[in-house]
């Protein structure tokens, strides 16, 4: 009986050390680390080149969106006066080559010729009234005052003659090689300006060139939109990842390639593969914390980022998802 009693006593405190050794075992096992992130998507800024009032915004936060699809327009007024502008500079421009191709008109032609036919009678009837001074001039009628003056209206009257003769010439020739080249190059310059406030004018409408869901609507309707400002904000949920901020003692277990197993409780107890693609530096204002007194330098943090393996229904922008990794 004794004996029985003595071994029950012995087995009870062989099973108090065990469950203390047990108890004990596991208080001091390193227990692992959980490291949190966020998850992330690819997004992008839809903006205009055109400074303006906007006109009209045609969607809304939360809508999804197909490449093509109207976002928003812009109204500027200062753009459609540029645009008239440039427009008559270019008809103006168009004209003076236009002219300068054809020449000048018939009636110029026969004008010019007509002048210079004024001009050679005027000139014919000078040189036979000189020929008759100077034979009175010879004869002693006249003085050598009275001869001169009519030499120079003689002369006057040829140089004139030959003046309309050239003028009548160039008109019927038209406008120099040069002039039209020059001409030519001037409406060229004029619709190139054109076509540059075209294109800004095309700018004032803007349309997705990504399918995507709309994030964020940044100005509204009314409001006056500076250039390159983003107005509307779309995110690609097909293109999305998780974010960590590791700190670099820790990296051994972030090997780019690798894929680790993640948990992401707003959608279940599910356990999700990611694989790791992109680790970088993070700048200095990220820097950990100093290391234990002798090792003398500073943990940094490393960005490390992980797409998932499968697509993950339900999965949003900003999410918590959490990788458990062993205690160093």
């Amino acid at each position: 009986m004794k004996k029985s009693i003595v071994f029950v006593i012995v087995i009870a405190m062989l099973a108090l050390v065990f469950w203390v050794g047990i108890t004990f075992y596991k208080a001091y096992e390193p227990k692992p680390f959980i490291l949190q992130g966020e998850i992330d998507a690819q997004s992008y800024n839809i903006s205009s080149k055109v400074a303006g009032r906007i006109h009209k915004i045609y969607v809304k936060k939360g809508e999804d969106v197909k490449v093509g699809d109207p976002i928003f327009s812009i109204l500027s007024r200062e753009l459609d006066a540029k645009f008239a502008q440039a427009s008559a500079a270019k008809d103006a421009a168009m004209a003076k080559k236009m002219q300068a191709d054809r020449g000048a008109r018939k009636q110029e032609i026969q004008a010019a010729y007509e002048q210079y036919q004024k001009a050679k009678a005027a000139e014919e009837l000078l040189k036979t009234t000189y020929n008759r001074i100077e034979k009175l001039y010879k004869d002693g009628v006249v003085s050598e005052q009275k001869r001169d003056e009519v030499y120079t209206q003689y002369k006057a009257a040829l140089h004139t003659s030959n003046a309309a003769k050239e003028m009548a010439e160039m008109a019927k020739e038209g406008a120099r090689v040069e002039m039209k080249k020059a001409a030519a190059a001037q409406e060229r310059v004029y619709a190139a300006k054109l076509d540059e406030v075209s294109v800004y004018m095309d700018d004032t409408s803007q349309y997705s060139f990504h399918d995507g869901e709309v994030a964020q609507v940044l100005i509204h309707e009314g409001e006056l939109s500076p250039t390159g400002f983003p107005v509307v904000s779309i995110i690609d949920m097909k293109d999305i990842w998780a974010r960590f901020s590791v700190r670099e003692d820790y990296l051994q277990y972030f090997a780019k390639g690798k894929v680790l197993t993640a948990k992401i409780p707003a959608i279940g107890d599910k356990l999700y593969k990611f694989k790791v693609f992109y680790i970088a530096p993070q700048g200095d204002y990220a820097t950990w914390r100093a290391t234990e007194s002798g090792k003398g330098f500073d943990m940094k943090s490393f960005e490390v980022e992980l797409r998932p393996v499968e697509t993950i229904e339900s999965l949003r922008v900003g999410m918590s998802i959490l990788v458990e990794i062993p205690k160093l």
